[in-house]
């Protein structure tokens, strides 16, 4: 798992430019097959005899994967339309006709294409398609038969709302993209694809609106999509680290999802979606910090329903980073601002209690992260056990043994449940980590020491972007259009789906252009442009060119 994650960061990579190219043996080129993959005993070889029973039949061969091929694909519509060639065509037409013959009038397959490169022969047998070779020829058929087992549309494990579209991406790329286009039945929806990996070459998708998407980013974001280098992609993960803008913070700049409406609804608002095969999470980008904070339930429901769950989520967000802060500082330096009657009670129940406030909650919110974490991993079976035990741990045991006052049990407890109410994942992770953090000050210097990490925390969000984009927009800059949707959700009819660069777009030419990532702050980068589909490293460029150009005569 380390190997090629550090053979990305280095991206060396020592491979010829020249690929081999087929030759006109169908044995040798079959014994080669076999030789390369191992002899693997899943690869079927299929031999056919062309043009029926006669002295010199032409030889063919069909080669496909037997765990990742559809073979009813196969039987219907590639070896039945092989066996019911015209013999009279077939004995005359030499062997480079015969291919252009079978490519054009027998194969009944909508997704068929002739290969040359050797490479291009390996990948797609390996990926499930179908191989056609005719002994003579220097050229082979590929023909989409790719299938296997899936995981069915169901239900999204997380993200989970009460009302609303309940279908969720699963780990097959081409499923995910009909889930959106579904959606989104537009010309306008572009979909651009590459192959990221010199071993996976994983299927790797980036959809967006063409009228509303801002081009300086799209472009970026191909430009840092073509520049990875490594050697697989096994998750989107694995993608998200490559491209984002700053490493080093612990709040997340691309957003992940695996529910299709989600992403539709941020491909309307100007955003780019990265799809990778083999994972249903898909990649959201440019990110703001008010995304994190909306659930896709927020547009399901009545908009004034919408606006209280939002305020609560903010304010949970609050309690999460600052709930045991201030009640160390509370407890510890601030006497004077607790009443009377509660800081008698706090103080009768310290007696006996033989640590400070600062070690209790450290204690109780290792043991917290520790009950959390094991909960997620230990199987179902056993998953309600250990919540019980952990509930008596904390709930009595360490307040009858005198360890914990019960004040204590209940802020951290509060501070819990507060980061389970975030929709995101990821952030409910950050601000779990810097709740320590001002843990750490409100023990040294109390509330001194937590305005001055509110000032330091907010000082660090603000210098965050993504692709260009501020993560504390639309509130700094502040943007009187967008918050339409940041905290409180209008109704729908009054803001409607507005690109997300277009209601800020001055704001933006006044912080500055989006820059790309520099190789050191890239961490290496994924296979070379050449396996883009659609654009490139030359062709973006030119857009971000003609855009400053066209931003200049603005001015």
């Amino acid at each position: 798992m380390l190997r090629h994650l550090s053979r990305g960061r280095s991206g060396q990579q020592n491979k010829s430019n020249r690929q081999p190219r087929i030759t006109g043996d169908l044995q040798q080129m079959l014994d080669r097959i076999m030789e390369e993959s191992g002899n693997s005993p899943d690869i079927v070889i299929r031999h056919l005899k062309l043009g029926g029973p006669v002295q010199a039949p032409a030889k063919a061969a069909i080669v496909y994967l037997n765990a990742l091929s559809d073979q009813q694909a196969i039987n219907n519509f590639v070896i039945k339309p092989l066996m019911e060639l015209d013999p009279e065509k077939v004995n005359v037409y030499p062997a480079d006709r015969l291919i252009q013959y079978i490519l054009e009038d027998a194969l009944s397959l909508g997704e068929t294409k002739v290969v040359k490169e050797w490479n291009d022969i390996m990948l797609a047998v390996l990926s499930g398609d179908t191989l056609l070779l005719v002994d003579g020829s220097d050229q082979g058929i590929i023909s989409g038969t790719a299938g296997g087992e899936w995981r069915a549309v169901n239900e999204p494990s997380s993200q989970l709302v009460v009302r609303g579209p309940k279908d969720s991406f699963v780990e097959s790329i081409a499923t995910n993209i009909s889930l959106i286009r579904r959606r989104i039945k537009s010309p306008d929806l572009w979909l651009e694809s590459l192959k990221i990996g010199s071993v996976t070459h994983t299927h790797v998708a980036m959809m967006y609106m063409k009228s509303s998407a801002d081009p300086n980013v799209v472009a970026e974001i191909r430009r840092r999509l073509q520049q990875i280098r490594i050697d697989g992609i096994l998750e989107s993960a694995y993608i998200e680290e490559f491209i984002q803008d700053k490493t080093i913070t612990a709040f997340p700049t691309v957003y992940n999802t695996e529910r299709p409406d989600v992403a539709a609804g941020n491909l309307l608002e100007g955003r780019v979606v990265i799809l990778v095969d083999g994972t249903p999470f898909t990649l959201i980008l440019p990110t703001v910090f008010a995304q994190f904070m909306q659930s896709p339930e927020d547009y399901a429901q009545r908009f004034d329903i919408s606006i209280l769950m939002r305020v609560i989520r903010y304010i949970c967000f609050v309690i999460l980073l600052l709930g045991p802060a201030v009640y160390i500082a509370l407890t510890t330096f601030h006497y004077e601002m607790i009443p009377t009657l509660l800081l008698v009670s706090l103080m009768a129940q310290r007696e006996g209690v033989p640590f400070p406030a600062f070690v209790e909650a450290i204690i109780m919110e290792v043991v917290f992260e520790i009950l959390r974490e094991a909960g997620v991993r230990m199987p179902r079976a056993i998953g309600q056990t250990v919540s019980i035990v952990g509930a008596l741990i904390l709930g009595q045991a360490v307040v009858e043994a005198g360890i914990i006052t019960p004040i204590m049990v209940i802020v951290v407890a509060l501070t819990g449940i507060a980061s389970f109410a975030l929709p995101s994942y990821n952030l409910s992770i950050a601000g779990r980590l810097f709740r320590f953090y001002f843990l750490v000050l409100a023990g040294f210097f109390g509330f001194y020491g937590i305005t001055l990490g509110l000032i330091m925390l907010i000082a660090h969000m603000n210098s965050i972007r993504s692709f260009g984009v501020p993560y504390l927009t639309p509130f700094s800059p502040f943007v009187p259009q967008a918050q339409k949707d940041a905290i409180l959700r209008l109704p729908i009819w009054m803001h409607g789906w507005e690109p997300l660069m277009t209601s800020s777009q001055q704001d933006m030419k006044k912080i500055g252009e989006i820059k790309p990532l520099s190789p050191d702050n890239s961490s290496g980068s994924a296979n070379s442009g050449e396996e883009a589909s659609q654009g490139g490293p030359q062709q973006g460029g030119q857009e971000t060119e003609s855009r400053k150009q066209e931003d200049q005569n603005e001015n």
